[in-house]
């Protein structure tokens, strides 16, 4: 179940947090680290690092399951409150997570301290919303070219994610690109060329382009028997010529 949940997180599943929810993670100062560090996820925590601009890597570890509820609401791209120990609470971001190959569960966290007076870069997803006319009533096929966008910004202007209405999609002449998006104030694109495309909707196959798709189809199957049966006769034709070698053979020795 814990590694369905995590299947999910990497789809931008989660939910986002409401605006006046203020997510915070206990964390822990942690001395086992290398191969060590295996006795910290033995007792339900995980073991991390929590770095930052100028800051000295810190060695951390925090509750699985209280990690699980804040990474399902903040993700990669929400602030989140860290308490180490009896410190301060510093603002951070979940940077990455690495996950066991077999289990998919967390065995890894970085967090990255961010300064409130300092614009950062950040990947934003994108939540697609409402449902597109060239689709629903032409038949097309939604095709998103991006699920995520770079952007720059102050950490107190960072958006959970950023929302792209296909509505607009009316016919397959109509597309969103990057221009298009609407950006919440402070931040801004990192990427230059603002006409790349994010979304668009692909028309149906005519009849005749799908006969002419089946007739492709068909014609590749003919070619990879016919070069079968090539091979085989060929394989059947050296075996005969082997065969009658060895009875030439062994009619000499007989004679």
């Amino acid at each position: 179940m814990f590694a369905q949940h995590l299947d999910n997180l990497a789809e931008n599943a989660y939910p986002p947090p409401t605006s006046m929810e203020t997510l915070q993670l206990e964390a822990s100062l942690r001395s086992e680290l290398g191969r060590r560090a295996k006795t910290v996820r033995a007792n339900h925590h995980i073991p991390g690092v929590m770095y930052g601009h100028g800051l000295e890597p810190r060695p951390i570890s925090v509750q699985e399951r209280a990690f699980h509820t804040v990474y399902q609401k903040a993700g990669s791209s929400s602030l989140i409150d860290m308490n180490v120990g009896s410190e301060e609470s510093v603002k951070v971001l979940i940077k990455d997570v690495q996950r066991d190959p077999l289990t998919m569960q967390p065995i890894h966290a970085d967090f990255y301290q961010v300064r409130m007076d300092e614009e950062m870069n950040a990947t934003i997803p994108l939540r697609f919303v409402g449902d597109s006319p060239a689709v629903r009533q032409l038949g097309g096929t939604l095709v998103k070219s991006l699920d995520a966008v770079d952007v720059s910004c102050l950490p107190k202007d960072l958006p959970h994610d950023i929302e792209v209405d296909l509505s607009v999609l009316a016919t397959f002449d109509d597309d969103i690109t990057l221009a298009d998006l609407a950006l919440p104030p402070g931040v801004t694109l990192l990427e230059e060329d603002l006409r790349t495309p994010v979304a668009q909707v692909q028309a149906p196959l005519t009849e005749e382009e799908l006969k002419r798709l089946e007739e492709s189809h068909l014609g590749d199957v003919t070619t990879v028997v016919s070069e079968a049966d090539e091979k085989k006769a060929e394989a059947e034709a050296a075996a005969a010529a082997e065969a009658s070698a060895e009875g030439a053979g062994k009619s000499e020795n007989g004679a």
